[in-house]
């Protein structure tokens, strides 16, 4: 990050001389340390920031883990041989730590003295939603609404990875696609008034207005080669080859590379506001997407979600959407009437139980403790 910052200050000065020393001023980089998935680490960290009073603009909560262990070879290599696109897109041959639950330390409910039994976190399901749902929670006293929390999504996040019976996955092996899709109910349901209720003690203010509250995007990297598929360096070679290959094939949604597949995020946490929210208010609450053409020219899209759409909104596809077999799952679903609504129902479950499971960890770990902070 301090690579590019340099490199950014260096072409502005190349363009207006002296440019970059006002610049470097205004931008402070800053590392911290947290474990998303450990909630007693997530609560120092929101109790850091709360000491510094700083108003937060925009937070990005990015995935955690994949929680995979392996690959199935002979499914990887004829999948990718006979349909690259779909096999490269939505891989069906992963292995994953099925039921990896996370020990939390210190177990013990504050002020009480017990070790009673830990209610049990999956690992995945923490890392990926759980540790980032509980530090927006902590932190609400820094939002206002002009902030964005923008949650980071997957192209993979199909509804058959996700049971509202194992919200965090732990009796199935798709608990990384199972993650993206509870991101993608709680994040698109957010606005709705079915949910109002969980949103008031989720991100409470003092005139209890959702207008007053911040807004949550989400925002998907289509697919790009990192280290979080643990490849050896010659098979990460291999797996960079066949992303440019997909690409070339008709995919848009290979960005490969984290600077292409990070222009959806850096859209929503840094697009004008009255052009975002118009977007949202006009053609309904969406996903957007980083997708990108043959020849490497990334933008910004909105992606379609099964039971949602495009927009919430039944049939309607708006202009920047991605359409067409290309840029679907086979197999995948049109979201008709009674697909839209059970969505929003099971929004609005998935909105209660998280709740109910943030203030089962608030009384184990306790409330944020700020000394000069207003009564959280």
């Amino acid at each position: 990050m301090n690579a590019h910052f340099q490199k950014t200050l260096r072409e502005a000065n190349g363009k207006t001389l002296g440019i970059s020393l006002l610049l470097q001023a205004r931008v402070k980089i800053e590392g911290v340390l947290v474990d998303v998935a450990q909630i007693a680490s997530v609560k120092a960290l929101a109790e850091q920031l709360l000491r510094r009073g700083q108003r937060l603009d925009a937070v990005v909560w990015n995935a955690g883990i994949g929680g995979w262990t392996g690959l199935n070879w002979f499914r990887a290599i004829w999948t990718m041989s006979t349909d690259p696109v779909q096999a490269a897109t939505w891989p069906t041959y992963q292995y994953s730590d099925k039921g990896a639950v996370v020990e939390q330390k210190g177990g013990a409910i504050k002020g009480s003295g017990t070790a009673e039994e830990e209610p049990v976190l999956g690992q995945v399901f923490a890392a990926n939603v759980f540790g980032h749902y509980m530090l927006t929670h902590w932190l609400r006293p820094l939002f206002d609404s002009s902030s964005r929390i923008v949650w980071i999504g997957s192209i993979s996040a199909m509804p058959d990875f996700f049971s509202q019976e194992d919200m965090q996955c732990l009796r199935s092996p798709d608990a990384y696609e199972s993650s993206k899709r509870l991101t993608d109910l709680l994040v698109l349901t957010s606005e709705l008034p079915s949910t109002a209720p969980y949103m008031r003690s989720f991100l409470p203010n003092a005139s209890a207005d959702a207008e007053t509250r911040p807004k949550m995007y989400i925002a998907h990297p289509g697919i790009l080669a990192t280290s979080m598929s643990n490849l050896n360096i010659i098979m990460s070679y291999m797996m960079l080859l066949s992303f440019y290959l997909v690409r070339w094939l008709g995919s848009p949604w290979h960005t490969v590379t984290a600077y292409k597949a990070a222009v959806s995020t850096c859209f929503c946490a840094l697009a004008p506001e009255p052009q975002l929210a118009d977007l949202e208010v006009r053609d309904g609450k969406g996903k957007w997407g980083s997708a990108i053409s043959a020849g490497g020219d990334e933008r910004v899209v909105r992606t379609e979600v099964q039971g949602w759409g495009f927009c919430g909104e039944v049939g309607k596809v708006p202009a920047g959407s991605v359409s067409g077999s290309k840029g679907r799952k086979r197999g995948m679903k049109e979201t008709g009437k009674e697909a839209r609504e059970e969505f929003e129902v099971l929004g609005r479950s998935v909105w209660a139980e998280m709740e109910e499971l943030r203030q089962v960890w608030e009384a184990r770990v306790g409330k944020v403790d700020v000394r000069d902070s207003e009564d959280l």
